[in-house]
């Protein structure tokens, strides 16, 4: 499966302690990111994560193009529920699953369950509905 990682500056950390726990799962999967969170997942877990561009500079809107071509399975997208006003890419992506039934988890307590549901198989339907000729490559 293709999974998707995006992360507000405030919530970064967190998405690399969510990769830290659930390494054994996320490295069975192929992942992509924006830049830094990307980086910082992949340093600090060791896990391949393929870098799009920063968020603010196009790199939310290749995700978003990747989802509305169905070529990814799954988005993980922790957003800092505190920030004064929601992030159009951020929506847009959100909407974007919405539309294709891509499983979009915008907390650690989503993530986990949709994490966990991807280890016993809940979600291997995607590959019958979307199946891939190839690996997810830039």
């Amino acid at each position: 499966m293709n999974i998707a990682l995006l992360a507000h500056d405030n919530r970064k950390e967190l998405m690399v302690q969510f990769c830290t726990a659930y390494c054994g799962i996320l490295a069975q999967h192929t992942l992509c990111g924006t830049s830094a969170t990307a980086m910082q997942v992949s340093e600090a877990t060791g896990l391949h994560v393929h870098r799009f561009l920063g968020f603010d500079h196009g790199g939310g809107q290749q995700i978003a193009a990747r989802i509305a071509y169905n070529e990814i399975d799954l988005v993980l997208c922790f957003d800092d529920p505190h920030a004064k006003a929601v992030n159009d890419d951020t929506l847009y992506i959100s909407r974007l699953c919405d539309q294709n039934n891509i499983p979009f988890a915008s907390n650690v307590a989503t993530a986990e369950m949709l994490v966990l549901g991807l280890a016993r198989g809940d979600l291997d339907w995607r590959d019958i509905v979307n199946p891939k000729t190839k690996p997810f490559t830039s």
